[in-house]
């Protein structure tokens, strides 16, 4: 049977690397489909954290604060969901969860850096928790 691991994290077996996945992309493309949200994003106004959830980025309007603290609601459940059945706890499946989040951002696009920072994403790959692969 094919393992996947995130370093410093339990192994889990290609069910739990499978349901990762299948969470980012299902969690990715709910967020993709709210123009409040594409736009907060491509104006820097939110950005990845490394925990696997949306941060606000400085001092923003209540309504962008209540769409982000709407999305991190809807990204617990489904890290609540899927760490049952991947058998990891909440945090362990939402920084695998971040691994990928991170990675898939944008030039442009705003991501906390391991030491809080918010940073502009480059052509480069971001900072990313440590472990990530």
């Amino acid at each position: 049977m094919a393992r996947w691991t995130i370093k410093g994290f339990r192994t889990l077996g290609m069910a739990g690397a499978a349901a990762v996945l299948a969470t980012g992309a299902v969690t990715a493309h709910a967020e993709g489909r709210s123009p409040e949200y594409a736009a907060a994003r491509a104006a820097g106004q939110v950005g990845e954290q490394q925990d696997g959830y949306l941060g606000v980025v400085g001092s923003q309007p209540a309504s962008v604060t209540a769409m982000v603290r709407d999305l991190n609601n809807k990204r617990r459940q489904v890290y609540t969901e899927g760490a049952a059945t991947s058998k990891s706890t909440v945090q362990e499946y939402a920084t695998a969860s971040a691994c990928r989040l991170l990675a898939e951002t944008r030039a442009g696009e705003k991501y906390q850096a391991p030491d809080g920072s918010w940073q502009t994403r480059g052509p480069a790959m971001p900072q990313r928790p440590a472990g990530c692969k």
